[in-house]
């Protein structure tokens, strides 16, 4: 069996993920496994056309394909997207339609099941029989329990191919847009109240709707917002996995580029924030995802604690659940208030003006200023992944984030709440006595709600 594997890691042959596909060539030396840098080499397959079309027609040649990569901001990094933005625009999607395919990724499991619904998705687009995923633990490859169930994953791919399985889709396509939203006479009544409103856009082709949003957006205002385009910062290229700013957020291409500064300058010093762009694919732009990985150079903690913002979609955004799931999630970990998600999905130019101002209101809104939703499982997961491997494994390598941790009280393990820890010993042992037992259970609820009904009660 022909295997081509198409290498998702910036750091090529030094990537972690690849070594989980390394071991298994040894394993089963009797399939043909071809290698593919394809994050690595982004720069020359989009420069040069027969390195491009050597993947192509490798592709087109296989019995199988296992996109390899490790987890980058929730998604594949931005080297990767580009690659399968390139894959429809020179509309090489024949060369994937009917090969197998499965996804590996390494990480420490924090959203990589919105990586592995991303790919999936795109295999579906792309009309490839997609088998599964398989989400490994960067050093899950060093455990036999975890190489065995590797392997089982393996062997089960492999058959499926061999005997030609029937494959489903679960992803229908998307819709394509013919909607073109011209917005209405712009009200400018909204005063800024003083705060600084960043609005950053794509810029790069200037897909759908997103201008004509964006100028309905500002329309509200009576100064003039700040509109950054992408295209116009200097940015020399994506997150490299080289983890230098683990130790004290000091990023590679410090000094390098002007991306460190616009970030620094620019969004940390802003009030609101404001993202605007079209869908391309199952996400946004990989120069959207650029942005979203280089700013990785803060590591694992917040830089936007306490700002409003919001995102503009140009595109099918209700159909791509999991990219919704990204924008919250990426809320959520930076502490802030998502105002709002406003697409032109509608297809109605007075109910896109009316979101629009409605949103502008929102963004400045004094009793908002500051405000931020409870986490929910988004936020709250994350965290206590990020809190117990900073803590763990990862603290020698990322020294930045631990301080931080350490500093602001999220090592809060609850092994510490000594109380709680003496009234569970002695409830424990309590309920194993039949008479309180039976009492327990039959007061259980009142006990539960007693102390929040003193609270609503009394206060």
């Amino acid at each position: 069996m022909n295997v081509v594997v198409l290498n998702g890691s910036p750091k090529g042959e030094l990537g972690v993920t690849l070594q989980y596909v390394r071991f298994v060539e040894k394993k089963f030396p009797q399939h043909s496994f071809r290698y593919f840098s394809i994050a690595q080499n982004i720069k020359r397959l989009e420069k040069d056309e027969a390195a491009f079309r050597e993947v192509i027609d490798s592709v087109q040649g296989a019995d199988a394909v296992l996109w390899s990569f490790p987890l980058y901001f929730m998604l594949v990094c931005a080297q990767y997207k580009r690659f399968i933005e390139l894959i429809f625009e020179r509309h090489q999607q024949t060369a994937f339609a009917g090969k197998y395919a499965a996804s590996l990724s390494t990480s420490v499991h924090f959203f990589d099941h919105t990586a592995h619904n991303y790919i999936h998705a795109i295999c579906d687009d792309l009309r490839m029989k997609y088998t599964g995923a398989y989400s490994a633990g960067m050093y899950d490859l060093m455990l036999k329990t975890e190489r065995e169930r590797w392997l089982t994953f393996v062997q089960l791919f492999f058959d499926s191919v061999s005997r030609q399985i029937p494959v489903a889709p679960v992803y229908p396509p998307l819709p394509t847009a013919t909607f073109v939203f011209q917005t209405g006479a712009s009200k400018a009544a909204l005063d800024a109240g003083g705060k600084k409103i960043l609005v950053i856009k794509d810029g790069q082709d200037e897909v759908g709707n997103i201008n004509a949003m964006i100028k309905s957006l500002t329309g509200n205002f009576r100064t003039d917002l700040e509109v950054i385009s992408l295209t116009d910062i200097d940015i020399k290229g994506g997150c490299l996995g080289c983890c230098k700013c683990g130790l004290d957020n000091v990023c590679d291409y410090e000094g390098k580029d002007g991306f460190i500064d616009f970030y620094n300058e620019k969004v940390k010093k802003a009030d609101v924030v404001v993202f605007a762009g079209a869908i391309h694919d199952r996400y946004l732009s990989a120069k959207w995802k650029t942005f979203f990985d280089r700013s990785f150079f803060n590591t694992h903690m917040p830089t936007l604690i306490g700002k409003q913002i919001a995102f503009l979609i140009a595109g099918p955004l209700g159909q791509i659940p999991n990219l919704r799931q990204i924008m919250e999630c990426y809320a959520e970990f930076q502490e802030t208030n998502l105002a709002g998600i406003v697409t032109d999905e509608v297809e109605s130019a007075e109910q896109i003006d009316l979101l629009l101002t409605e949103l502008a209101g929102k963004l400045v809104f004094p009793i908002v200023a500051g405000f931020r939703p409870p986490m929910t499982f988004l936020g709250v997961g994350g965290r206590k992944i990020f809190r117990d491997e900073v803590y763990g494994m990862l603290r020698f390598v990322f020294q930045a984030d631990h301080r931080y941790y350490k500093k602001h009280g999220l090592y809060d393990f609850p092994q510490k709440n000594y109380k709680a820890r003496r009234m569970n010993l002695l409830m424990t042992l309590l309920t194993k006595l039949p008479f309180f037992r039976k009492q327990f259970l039959k007061k259980l609820k009142e006990e539960m709600v007693k102390p929040l009904r003193h609270v609503a009660d009394h206060k």
